[in-house]
């Protein structure tokens, strides 16, 4: 059997991600999506709270299994025994990145294998970041996430709103 950790923030997951995992669990047994607790980035969704996101996004895909986890990746997939890491590629300047990512987690760990996806040309654009500001502006995401994504986006600027908007916003 071969089980594959797709690994990211998910902050909050969009119909990118779901594309990436879909198509992934074609070509593996089993797909863990890996929802990251602690990332260098600054957070609208706690971890559960992500996780939950996550798993309802794939309530339908019995093989697609959904963990929290912490630490390094390449860790997390020696414990769940999994011998794939599928990340997704959506410009050009990802591919340096994951390049990158790919070489360093090969060096620590040799017998786990990086498999880049490319993205479907309608999600090229697509990020949580550009996610998250356009709900903070009051645009209409729904054609970018899920429902219950585009209602917990709605819940959480009203549980948190303070009136900011962030940085680069999308109306500038």
């Amino acid at each position: 059997m071969i089980r594959a950790v797709f690994p990211g923030t998910f902050d909050p997951i969009h119909y990118g991600h779901m594309d990436i995992a879909r198509r992934a669990v074609r070509l593996f047994d089993e797909l863990i999506v890996a929802v990251f607790d602690r990332p260098l980035k600054s957070l609208m969704f706690d971890p559960d709270e992500r996780i939950d996101l996550v798993r309802q996004a794939f309530l339908d895909e019995p093989r697609i299994k959904v963990i929290g986890y912490s630490g390094l990746t390449v860790d997390f997939c020696r414990k769940m025994d999994a011998q794939v890491i599928v990340r997704g590629l959506r410009v050009f300047s990802d591919f340096e990145f994951e390049f990158r990512m790919a070489l360093a987690n090969h060096r620590l760990v040799p017998d786990i294998e990086s498999v880049a996806l490319i993205t479907n040309e309608e999600h090229t654009f697509l990020s949580s970041t550009t996610v998250r500001e356009i709900a903070m502006l009051q645009g209409d995401v729904s054609s970018m996430v899920p429902e219950h994504v585009e209602e917990a986006l709605k819940r959480k600027i009203i549980e948190t709103s303070d009136g900011l908007v962030p940085p680069n916003a999308l109306r500038d």
